[in-house]
């Protein structure tokens, strides 16, 4: 490389211009679309967080209104029956929910009443009980404990108790909030539930002002599958319930306990209307008064109640239900899980029916063939073949 100024602007001539840099260390200028991404996807972060705290807000009323428009879709047909009579809507919705009314109050005084009736007796027969308890473990186990040691245990370890009773304090303090929280949501589901019901073709009418002709006619099927279904499984449900409550305090007056009556309505309602679990719940409360009676019978009620829930679900049910709310009973399940998942206890309850909506729906634009019979499909054939004696 030479240092003559003329030479080297002679070689410069042909060689391309050095880049421009900026800086002292050659750094690049930021690309012009950057800035703009950046705010985008700062919005986009904002936007998200907003929404996502917005939905955890309103939970809960997205919750309400959903129970409340199925509670509506449910006693639509009812609704309808009375206004096709020639009674106003509003008179004929008034007429259904104090009727609705009616009977959930009587069925929560009657379970409060057994409820006191039960835990009275219960501690009225309590250190029976535990006798007999204790004499059961000396017993078996070659033991010599008396009930005045456990009292004076208890007694003696009364830190424990007063953690006991601080405990109990807080749960009954966190309960009374629950339950007047509970009592102000059904209250906000009841007023949504009678003004959707009683307004029922405005807003039928005013959700098809805003769709074509033939996105109309896909709304108001998909409506009219809803408030069948619905209204179907309802319906289904408390005739259920009116079978289970008599069948259980027939057997229940049979054993000679006390409030028959009340408990096989209680037993009838919480079988039928909790999903799963319900036979399980509603079993409870008649195995603690047989308890207080006679101890053998609470044997007999849980033997009666398995019984007659194998008769429900495979002989009674599918009779009743398949007309109105027709689900596989795997699907039924799966459904209950998942929107026990997704809501809770309300998402289990509204599974159902809500299953059988869209399950109906979709049914119409799934296309069905006929199916040859064919031994492949039984399965069965075969096996007789291997089973059949030879000779014969």
């Amino acid at each position: 490389m030479t240092d003559d100024p003329d030479e080297q602007a002679e070689q410069g001539t042909d060689a391309p211009p050095a880049p421009a840099s900026n800086g002292e260390h050659g750094e690049h200028r930021m690309p012009p679309w950057l800035p703009r991404a950046l705010v985008l996807a700062f919005a986009l972060l904002g936007a998200y967080q907003i929404t996502d705290w917005a939905a955890h807000k309103l939970l809960g009323l997205f919750t309400i209104m959903l129970v409340a428009f199925f509670v509506s879709l449910a006693t639509e047909p009812a609704v309808n029956m009375l206004a096709a009579r020639g009674i106003h809507r509003g008179l004929a919705t008034a007429v259904v929910f104090v009727l609705l009314f009616a009977c959930v109050a009587g069925f929560l005084a009657a379970l409060g009443t057994l409820l006191v009736e039960t835990v009275s007796n219960l501690l009225h027969e309590l250190p029976g009980l535990l006798n007999e308890l204790v004499d059961w473990i000396n017993r078996t186990f070659h033991q010599h404990f008396t009930v005045d040691q456990l009292r004076d245990r208890l007694l003696h370890d009364s830190n424990v108790l007063n953690n006991y009773a601080q405990t109990a304090a807080n749960n009954a303090w966190g309960l009374s909030s629950t339950v007047v929280g509970g009592l102000v949501q059904v209250l906000t589901i009841a007023l949504f539930s009678i003004y959707l019901t009683a307004d029922g073709p405005k807003l039928r009418r005013t959700v098809c002002s805003m769709l074509p002709p033939p996105r109309q006619d896909e709304v108001l099927r998909a409506w009219d599958l809803a408030i069948t279904k619905t209204g179907g499984y309802l319906y289904s449900r408390a005739l259920l319930a009116v079978i289970s409550a008599l069948a259980h305090a027939v057997f229940l007056a049979i054993l000679g306990l006390p409030n028959a009556l009340a408990l096989g309505v209680w037993f009838g309602v919480v079988a039928s209307f909790v999903p799963t679990i319900g036979t399980y719940i509603a079993g409870t409360l008649p195995v603690l008064v047989a308890l207080t009676i006679q101890p053998i019978d609470a044997l007999w009620v849980i033997g009666f109640s398995i019984v007659y829930q194998w008769f429900q679900d495979y002989l009674l049910q599918p009779r009743i239900t398949a007309r109105t709310v027709d689900v596989n009973a795997a699907v039924a399940l799966l459904a209950v899980l998942a929107g026990g998942a997704l809501l809770g206890a309300v998402g289990a309850l509204l599974a159902i029916p809500a299953t059988a909506t869209v399950q109906a729906f979709l049914s119409e634009y799934v296309r069905r063939y006929e199916v040859a019979e064919d031994p492949r499909i039984e399965r069965t054939s075969r096996y007789r073949r291997l089973w059949r004696r030879p000779g014969k």
